[in-house]
């Protein structure tokens, strides 16, 4: 069956309108919660605030029927998974939110939670609590649906043969812990949904770029600058050359970036410089097009500018493009005609920015992001949450499962062969 059939509506006016009252009513319960997780310092390497989270999740988690089994780590936070085991023969899905923020210990209390004119601020609070928040609170209301009451406490069933809810606590650092447990879920399951904020404009995602962080080590010989330069390799002045050569990458492909966001070296002025670093930040809208890329960028460090010089790179973090698969293009089509049924327009886009979905497209998992409500000013003190999207957001996240849930395509996704998954998957382990 073609995974662009246009999809027949599969949620009624009368339920759309039940989920819309429900979602009001746990509104301000909802800020009440999303004051309290953004008053947390939970940076990614605030171990004891992340957990803090964590407890918080799982909690709810359990009040809405889920058993949940946590990931413990020595020194990042502890992944929280729940799972929700329904009727046989439904789709599989699975909701990824993170619980890390990037912002420092004290943050939190320097500039707490606060609403002011329509707008609620603090560290995390789009970035993504408010994403977290409208997954749970999603939950929350599908399965009140049949008591009439969001704050049913889940009675319930939800209408999948299994649904998972993972929590990480490692998102902006790249799920260094959490990505072998998403990537496992992800074999299972049919379809992805990532929390993070919408756009600005109001935007989903159903793109991202790749992205390779790698370390690159300039060798050189150290030598008196005044007495001697000559018997000198100045790591630095290598690294000069190859800065320019590497920021020349972007462009060359289509979507293609390369920026050195750091450069250090050298001890003393006196001294030819031993030795040197850069930091490299790679982007690239496809696979094809980021091992391309990193290639020249190793062709490039092969030769250095200057003669006795060795170079290396270290790849830091890695995750392959969340490119738009053809699956996905039908996840698109249930939340956009939601969507203008709800009475707002929605479109889908690219951003250059990772997240968990890349792991979950990577793995040839129909995935979209940019779930949650609408916000903007991410990783800064001006980051901000518009209040007025959360109810419609969060509506539109609840009548999205429920869609896919009743969908006979996605259903029958698990038992159709599909080159589109096998060869993502299969390149997901190269």
């Amino acid at each position: 069956m073609d995974p662009r059939q246009t999809p027949a509506p599969a949620v009624t006016r009368g339920e759309l309108e039940q989920l819309g009252r429900l979602v009001g009513e746990v509104r301000p319960a909802y800020l009440d919660d999303l004051a309290t997780l953004v008053n947390i310092d939970c940076g990614s390497y605030t171990k004891a605030g992340l957990d803090r989270v964590g407890r918080w999740t799982r909690q709810f988690l359990e009040r809405l029927g889920a058993s949940v089994e946590v990931h413990p780590h020595a020194t990042l936070g502890d992944t929280v998974v729940g799972t929700f085991d329904g009727a046989a023969g439904g789709p599989r899905v699975m909701l990824v939110g993170h619980m890390d923020t990037v912002f420092d210990e004290g943050t939190a209390a320097a500039r707490p939670f606060r609403i002011k004119a329509g707008r609620a601020y603090g560290p995390g609070v789009t970035d993504m609590k408010s994403g977290l928040l409208s997954g749970l609170y999603g939950l929350l209301v599908l399965r009140g649906m049949h008591e009439g009451s969001a704050m049913s406490n889940g009675a319930a069933p939800l209408p999948f043969e299994r649904l998972t809810f993972i929590a990480n606590p490692d998102e902006e650092i790249g799920s260094p812990a959490s990505t072998a447990i998403i990537s496992d879920v992800a074999r299972t399951v049919d379809a992805c949904f990532v929390l993070e904020c919408a756009r600005a404009n109001g935007d989903i995602v159903s793109s991202r770029k790749g992205i390779l962080d790698a370390r690159v080590t300039i060798h050189g010989r150290a030598a008196h600058a005044g007495v001697e330069p000559e018997k000198g390799r100045s790591a630095i002045l290598a690294a000069a050359h190859l800065v320019p050569a590497l920021h020349a990458l972007t462009g060359r492909w289509p979507g293609v970036t390369c920026n050195v966001g750091v450069i250090a070296g050298g001890t003393r002025p006196n001294v030819v410089p031993e030795e040197a670093r850069l930091e490299v930040d790679l982007r690239a809208m496809t696979r094809e097009h980021l091992e391309a890329a990193e290639a020249e960028v190793r062709a490039l460090i092969a030769e250095p500018a200057l003669p006795d010089v060795t170079i290396e790179m270290e790849p830091m973090a890695r995750w392959w493009p969340m490119e738009k698969l053809e699956r996905s293009g039908r996840l698109v089509d249930l939340a956009v005609g939601l969507a203008g049924r709800l009475g707002f327009e929605l479109h889908d886009a690219t951003t250059g920015g990772a997240s968990d979905a890349n792991t979950t497209a990577g793995m040839g998992v129909p995935s979209l992001d940019g779930l949650g409500p609408i916000g903007g000013m991410d990783h800064s003190p001006d980051e901000y949450l518009e209040l007025d999207s959360i109810v419609p957001r969060t509506t539109l996240l609840a009548a999205l499962l429920l869609a896919v849930a009743r969908d006979p395509v996605v259903a029958g996704w698990r038992h159709s062969s599909s080159s589109e998954a096998s060869s993502s998957e299969a390149s997901s382990r190269t």
